[in-house]
């Protein structure tokens, strides 16, 4: 027979640097002082807690503890007492044990209040018949004891005791004398103890108790509330039929003073019902808290049980959306995260206007407050509108306006968030492209991010259409560059005044040169200008004369050059088709030609904190021979293709947020075989809505085999791992299932001796982050016979691990123990995680700051770029987030990223980049990248494993 768990009352932090010894604990017993008894006592506890017997310490403890008047060694007698074994092999009580009862019966009569308190508190954890028995008696008197303390603890060890084996004989009548005590009991604690005895025990007297006490439960202590809502879920399982009238009760508690109760009865509501007035009044009582309680903890499990609500009764919760937004009000990051996202999903045509409303106030507030974390709460917000811009664009014209003061923001992240809303919105309302292009050339030397610059200038030679546009664009271009040339020769002869001269005192600069992973995946190194501290723009306004373009030029940002040349090119050609005087257009031309002339020779100038990078340069020169050949071949490329790329990008965008959204709601939709229930054609026999309409789905459930899933079992074999060879005396077996934070180890073990192995156990180690919970158990195995051990093991990290270790046993004749070997099992990342999706600018913030990276060269026999991604993707289980048209077509060269996360939230970020050599073979790296190891070093190894192409 398999032995049961044993079933552990009590944990005690255990540390285990140094073991007592049990002759220690002895001599430390048998003295006089207290300190000593009491501290041999806790060491006493402790090693029966780790499993260890002691049995020696038993009649020292009889001697030396139970005469003992120090209540805590009282106390800790009774907790040595519930640890030890009381019964022998066969389950009978230990004939040492009437020793005890004695001392108990002494306990629960004794004249201290304490002493019988704790002793009725340690009957609650008795479970042999036999010991309680004699001290029936005794507990029955202190029912009516004085003291409230005592009489608790005494209606709990009645209810333990009659939940026994046999209790019901012990304690015949024991339900009605707890009646009889609730209904006179005053003390709050003694009097929710008796209404759960009788929950528990004698289910139909605590429903008359409430029943006929009904005007008074709201009145009633909050321990007490609580367990009556626990009767409640408990009697509505068992008697749908009855729900009416405890709802009723549940709606009254609503009212209740603490917070605990209120939220139980919400959430009960929701088990319960689904009737709209439910759900409704449980929605508002989470709102209410969400505003009332200051916890931060207790604000994210409200927000995520109204996400829960959300996504089964959206329609109603769209009524409570302005209440949920309050929420924001918290200082806290991810609780005003998890409230935007709440909200998101509820924008409806009726309330949008709302919500944007308040979204713009909250972007306000940002401004003047002096919070550390204003700026990324500004992101969110500024992030949370665009979706609502997208979702619904007739309100993007009432927030595009006040989101462009922000083009200037200190946080450049905002700032780019801004940028590319301002640059979407414009292509997809052609209405406000002129109000968004007059304020953009007005606003544009606020702008001071390097990042910012080359979007903002992008839509500036995308979106100046009329010929006032473009002249204005240009003249806002030279404006922000300043005076021509960059550096005079005179400043170039002398390089100890340069330094002086060149930065200008309107902001600080740091220029840093580093790998930048751009949008197809492949490095650049980007001259970025990362900004430390702006001035305000009142200065700015002061100094236009060093503009922001200068500034950023000068710092050696030649990637924006290129992009003022590429703005200029693009200006200069459609100045061509709106201006028709030639003149002006060849003095704009020469304009042109002469900034970019100015910016190589900076470039190439020892001004310059470091030389133009070749990429920077070929672009510039490539902008000055097109303006200098102009033909209409030319024009059509530069002024229509990149709009028509940029188009694609927000259609493919669109696309792919729609069919998340049809992945999302595609669940719930009812099948064309489903079956229509035909209420009126049921017997009803007093029956609910919802039982009808649950037992109709518990007949097609059973029709169709959903009860009786057969893959399951298939898929079982596949997880099998033989652990032994089939020429070992044990055979030996394993089913691992994964789930989550445990795994679960079901061994199989076979005896194939023809002798019964004795003290046969599984011993097991762990490698990597996997802790074995429990201690190994003896068994015997009769000869060829099998039995089932199961083991858990606990994960605390995403990387592969590894199981080892062997069985052991004794057989009759030979007194030494046989060790059988056990294969390794190792436990596979795939388990853990699972496909992701983050945005561009999510990747490869992540990328920069993940400090652990894992390269792996390609190494592989198939020659299909795209089909070797396609099995990378499936070998570890990621996401492709490169767009498809990215990967389109043939040219040899691939670059992807791809991204998943773990069920203990981590990311894990690949990057694919191969090219195809002469010969047909694919070469190039795959970069992993994660905040821990353990993430990059498996999933190196699998991809090492898997690439090859086999399998």
């Amino acid at each position: 027979p398999e032995k049961m768990d044993k079933s552990c009352t009590l944990l005690v932090h255990y540390d285990k640097g140094t073991p007592a010894v049990a002759k220690e604990i002895k001599e430390a017993l048998e003295g006089n002082d207290v300190e000593a008894k009491v501290d041999a006592m806790k060491k006493a506890v402790m090693l029966l807690l780790n499993g260890e017997t002691i049995p020696q310490l038993f009649i020292t403890i009889i001697r030396y503890v139970l005469p003992s008047e120090d209540h805590t060694i009282q106390k800790l007698l009774l907790l040595y007492l519930e640890l030890i074994e009381k019964t022998d092999s066969r389950g009978k009580v230990l004939p040492e044990m009437i020793l005890i009862c004695q001392n108990l019966r002494n306990n629960l009569q004794h004249p201290n209040e304490y002493i019988r308190g704790v002793t009725l508190r340690f009957l609650c954890r008795l479970k042999e018949t036999e010991i309680v028995e004699p001290l029936t008696p005794s507990v029955l008197q202190n029912l009516e004891h004085r003291h409230p303390f005592v009489r608790r603890n005494a209606i709990l060890a009645v209810m333990s005791i009659y939940k026994l084996p046999n209790g019901d004989q012990l304690f015949v009548d024991a339900p009605e004398m707890i009646e009889k005590a609730l209904s006179t009991e005053q003390d709050p604690s003694a009097k929710r103890n008796a209404f759960l005895m009788l929950f528990t025990c004698a289910e139909e007297r605590a429903v008359n108790y409430l029943l006929s006490n009904v005007d008074k439960v709201s009145d009633w202590n909050e321990s007490l509330q609580m367990v009556v809502l626990e009767l409640i879920r408990s009697v509505c399982k068992t008697k749908p039929a009855e729900k009416g009238k405890y709802i009723k009760i549940i709606i009254s508690l609503l009212s209740a003073t603490s917070s605990a109760v209120i939220y139980e009865c919400a959430g009960t509501l929701v088990s319960l019902s689904s009737a709209p007035t439910a759900i409704r009044a449980a929605a508002n009582t989470y709102c209410q808290l969400l505003l009332s309680q200051s916890d931060n903890n207790v604000k994210l499990i409200l927000l995520d049980r109204l996400s829960e609500l959300k996504s089964l009764h959206r329609d109603i919760m769209v009524e409570l959306i302005i209440d949920v937004l309050r929420a924001l009000s918290s200082p806290n990051l991810d609780i005003r995260k998890k409230t935007l996202d709440i909200a998101l999903d509820l924008i409806t045509h009726h309330n949008i206007n709302e919500v944007v409303q308040m979204l713009k106030k909250e972007v306000v507030k940002t401004q003047s407050g002096e919070l550390e974390k204003n700026g990324e709460y500004r992101q969110m917000l500024i992030q949370a509108i665009h979706a609502c811009a997208v979702k619904f664009p007739e309100v993007a014209s009432t927030v595009v306006h006040l989101l462009m003061d922000f083009l200037g923001d200190s946080n450049v992240a905002s700032a780019l968030d801004v940028v590319a809303f301002v640059r979407e919105i414009i292509e997809t309302n052609p209405k406000l492209r002129v109000s968004i292009i007059t304020r953009l050339l007005d606003t544009f030397y606020q702008i001071r991010a390097g990042k910012v610059c080359p979007c903002a200038l992008w839509i500036i030679g995308e979106y100046c259409l009329s010929l006032s546009e473009v002249e204005s664009g240009v003249a806002t271009i030279k404006q922000c560059l300043g005076e021509l040339p960059f550096y005079s020769v005179s400043e170039e002869s002398e390089p100890t005044e340069t330094s002086n001269k060149i930065q200008p005192t309107s902001s600080a600069m740091v220029s840093s040169r580093k790998p930048v992973i751009l949008a197809d995946g492949t490095y650049a190194t980007q001259s970025a200008a990362s900004e430390t501290t702006f001035s305000t723009p009142t200065v700015v306004q002061g100094s236009v004369t060093s503009g922001n373009l200068r500034t950023l030029l000068l710092t050696g940002d030649f990637f924006l050059g290129a992009v003022v040349a590429c703005t200029l090119t693009k200006l200069v050609l459609r100045l061509e088709e709106v201006q028709p005087s030639k003149t002006e257009v060849n003095k704009t031309v020469t304009q042109a030609l002469l900034i970019m002339v100015s910016m190589l020779q900076l470039g190439q100038s020892p001004a310059s904190p470091h030389p133009i990078d070749n990429d920077s340069y070929e672009r510039i020169v490539l902008c000055i021979k097109l303006l200098c050949h102009r033909n209409d071949e030319m024009k059509k490329i530069w002024l229509e293709s990149c709009r028509q790329s940029f188009v694609k990008m927000i259609s493919e965008k669109q696309l792919t947020e729609m069919a998340e959204l049809k992945a999302k709601t595609q669940t719930t939709n009812a099948q064309p075989d489903d079956l229509i229930d035909f209420f009126h054609l049921k017997s009803r026999k007093g029956m609910s809505q919802l039982e009808l309409e649950d037992q109709v789905q518990d007949d097609l459930k059973r029709a169709t085999g959903e009860f009786t899933k057969d893959e399951n079992d298939a898929n079982k074999l596949n997880r099998i791992l033989q652990l032994t060879g089939f020429s070992d005396p044990v055979y030996a077996e394993a089913y691992v299932t994964v789930h989550h934070y445990d795994i679960a180890l079901e061994v199989t073990v076979i005896n194939r001796t023809k002798e019964t192995l004795q003290n046969m156990c599984l011993e097991l180690a762990t490698m990597g982050d996997l802790k074995l919970v429990e201690r190994p158990q003896n068994y015997s195995l009769a000869p060829e016979t099998s039995m089932q051990i199961k083991a858990n093991i606990k994960v605390s990290s995403t990387e592969t691990g590894v199981i080892f270790g062997n069985i052991v046993y004794e057989t009759s004749n030979v007194m030494e123990r046989n060790v059988v070997v056990l294969n390794d099992i190792h436990i596979d990342i795939m388990d853990y995680i699972s496909p992701a999706v983050c945005s561009e600018a999510a990747f490869r913030t992540m990328w920069a700051e993940f400090e652990w990276e894992n390269k792996v060269a390609v190494n592989t026999t198939i020659q299909n770029e795209r089909e070797f991604l396609d099995h990378i993707i499936k070998s570890t289980n990621m996401k492709c987030l490169t767009a498809p048209s990215a990967i389109e077509g043939e040219c040899g060269f691939l670059a992807a990223n791809l991204y998943a996360k773990s069920v203990f939230g981590e990311d894990a970020l690949v990057n694919v980049s191969i090219e195809k050599q002469t010969d047909g073979a694919l070469s190039g790296y795959i970069r992993i990248r994660s905040k821990t190891q353990g993430i990059a070093l498996s999933l190196g190894d699998k991809i090492t494993l898997k690439q090859k192409g086999s399998s």
